[in-house]
């Protein structure tokens, strides 16, 4: 079975049509718990997501601020394996017909195997990974493979990377460019800051791929002040955050799909 790098393809390209920037969120898998996961993925979509990233919860995270490494820590103590990933992603996909990635550092899938971990987001109805932490240099077995079996391959680009590594990584994704606004770990920020526009700016001139910016959004103003000159908003930490305030797991829904909603409405006031 292929994997859904196309659906996520015609979804952004179905946003830039309507002249506006893709809301792409991520949640991690197992938090609250395997199926409490897949509920808020599921209301985050309802709320106007266009794309979830799953993560794929790590014990060293070296990109996840605070609030995500807490949600890690729930999914882990309630033993999330990558299994309950996949079946994340299946069940999230199934149930919405829309793109949803895998967010992981590189250790997790190389002592899964490369070749059974690609199969097996295949099947489930992956649309590829976001791979933060793994070289382009060291990619070509991952990209072999995530080819092979209908998968995207997105890395990570920042405000310090030079523009001919830019051309060097933009080269060798697909989906889409993750493009991370600022220098340092994830979590909500009050202002986005002017690095993330030149980062688009340079990253846009080596590449036709859609260019994301994530690292700091956390609300509807912000939003729109990304989609002005980003492909897709990114948000993560704002999510989560939300998940871990509420007084118990149907309020966080409630929150999740009210925070998609108002970050959905920002994407299209570019416009």
């Amino acid at each position: 079975m292929s994997g859904n790098v196309e659906l996520l393809n015609d979804t952004l390209a179905k946003a830039k049509a309507e002249n506006r920037a893709a809301l792409i969120a991520y949640l991690p898998a197992g938090f609250p718990t395997v199926d409490g996961g897949i509920e808020a993925i599921k209301a985050v979509f309802d709320g106007g997501a266009d794309v979830v990233e799953v993560g794929l919860p790590h014990s060293d995270p070296v990109l996840d601020g605070p609030v995500i490494q807490t949600a890690d820590d729930i999914a882990l103590k309630g033993g999330v394996k990558i299994a309950d990933v996949l079946r994340t992603v299946r069940e999230a996909h199934a149930a919405t017909g829309k793109p949803v990635l895998v967010m992981t550092y590189w250790n997790p899938i190389d002592r899964y195997g490369i070749e059974r971990f690609t199969a097996e987001l295949a099947e489930a109805g992956g649309a590829g990974c976001i791979l933060p932490d793994l070289p382009v240099e060291e990619s070509g077995v991952w990209r072999e493979h995530a080819e092979k079996h209908g998968l995207g391959t997105v890395f990570v680009v920042a405000p310090s990377s030079k523009d001919d590594r830019l051309a060097t990584i933009t080269a060798a994704g697909s989906g889409f460019v993750y493009a991370a606004s600022l220098m340092g770990v994830t979590g909500t920020r009050e202002s986005v800051g002017a690095s993330a526009e030149d980062l688009v700016r340079r990253t846009r001139a080596t590449t036709e791929l859609p260019v994301c910016v994530g690292l700091g959004v956390s609300n509807a103003v912000q939003a729109k002040e990304v989609a002005v000159f980003a492909d897709g908003v990114i948000v993560g930490s704002a999510f989560v955050k939300r998940m871990l305030d509420a007084p118990d797991h149907a309020a966080g829904l409630v929150a999740v799909r009210e925070l998609a909603a108002e970050l959905a409405e920002g994407v299209r006031r570019a416009s």
